[in-house]
């Protein structure tokens, strides 16, 4: 049998991986240990998704472990013998990475070399997926000459129009402790594509959304939004007049574009993943867009200071994807996106 070993499993991507493959006939090796909960609070918990996922899908099966424990990870990976691993787990938060720093760093950079060095002594040819982050750039994004518009920043030139593609440098620019941790995975899972020849492909993800998001204000943007104006709650906004952009992609592409990958595997594989212009969207235009779904007001704060490092506009360039995989497109829009997140917050919090 086809078998995935998925770690973050619970999570907003690892979830939807899980329903992704284990409905297309795979077995799915799910590795989580509920982190998400000891970085976030009980508002991080993401056991709910855990629950759900034994009682849906038979082929799946869960395993509480840690990624920074070497000794069991290559267990798992020996005795599961997956035909991939996709790794989708994280310390996902700037905030917080400054505050736990070596916390941050042995999940993120210290758990995928466990994860790579147990897939080379198990088996080398088989695909490894990193769930990387647009983070890698640093705030380099914010020297691309931009123009303020009404409710959204973007870029000035034409050249830049379709967004930050693959060859953006990745030095020379603050990254936040959290970006910096990633990108050491990162480098890392190329070399292990370079240097030992493992089918390897790192996923520079925009803002990856949808409605199985444990989001929280550290993380979870465009889910927590969302959340504010459903439980009536105040939302703050850091800085840049509230016009900075993001591109929303919806996890079910990822899970996509991954099936795809893992059917025609590269070689230190680099792909900038997002929603692209289509899906780019300020918070000004956000908040907006919340307010005609669900017919009321957003409460929301302004804070002067934006968020150390933080991307003035960030849209992924998908040229490179879309030539390579030609099969793969966004399918999930905007207004589709925010409708599916609001009808999953309104529910959850019914049942609460």
């Amino acid at each position: 049998m086809r078998r995935i070993l998925l770690t973050g499993s619970s999570g907003l991507i690892g979830s939807e991986l899980v329903s992704f493959f284990a409905q297309r006939g795979w077995e799915v090796c799910g590795i989580d240990n509920n982190m998400r909960a000891d970085f976030f609070g009980f508002q991080g918990d993401t056991r709910w998704a855990h629950e759900r996922l034994i009682q849906q899908y038979p082929t799946y099966f869960h395993h509480d472990c840690d990624v920074r424990d070497r000794k069991r990870i290559l267990e798992l990976v020996k005795n599961v013998k997956p035909t991939a691993v996709i790794h989708a787990s994280a310390q996902p938060s700037h905030d917080l990475a400054a505050q736990r720093p070596f916390d941050d760093f042995d999940v993120n950079a210290g758990g995928t070399l466990n994860l790579l060095e147990a897939n080379r002594q198990t088996n080398l040819d088989i695909p490894f997926v990193f769930l990387s982050t647009n983070k890698v750039y640093g705030d380099g994004p914010n020297h691309i000459p931009l123009v303020e518009l009404d409710t959204r920043w973007d870029y000035r030139d034409k050249k830049d129009f379709q967004g930050i593609c693959e060859n953006f440098p990745v030095d020379h620019s603050l990254h936040s402790v959290f970006g910096a941790s990633k990108l050491a995975a990162d480098i890392m899972v190329q070399e292990y594509g370079r240097y030992f020849g493992m089918p390897t492909c790192c996923l520079r993800c925009g803002c990856v959304t949808g409605p199985n998001q444990s989001a929280v204000e550290l993380h979870g943007f465009l889910s927590y939004l969302i959340k504010c104006n459903v439980e009536n709650s105040a939302y703050k906004v850091f800085g840049y007049k509230g016009k900075q952009v993001r591109d929303n992609i919806h996890s079910y592409d990822v899970a996509q574009f991954i099936y795809e990958f893992i059917q025609k595997p590269g070689i230190a594989a680099v792909y900038n993943l997002g929603g692209g212009r289509g899906n780019s969207v300020s918070i000004l235009e956000a908040i907006s867009l919340i307010e005609s779904i669900s017919s009321k007001k957003l409460f929301f704060e302004y804070l002067d200071q934006n968020r150390k490092g933080d991307h003035i506009c960030y849209i992924s360039d998908l040229s490179k994807i879309q030539k390579d995989f030609p099969n793969w497109a966004i399918t999930k829009n905007l207004p589709s996106i925010f409708e599916e997140i609001y009808q999953s917050w309104k529910k959850r919090l019914e049942n609460t």
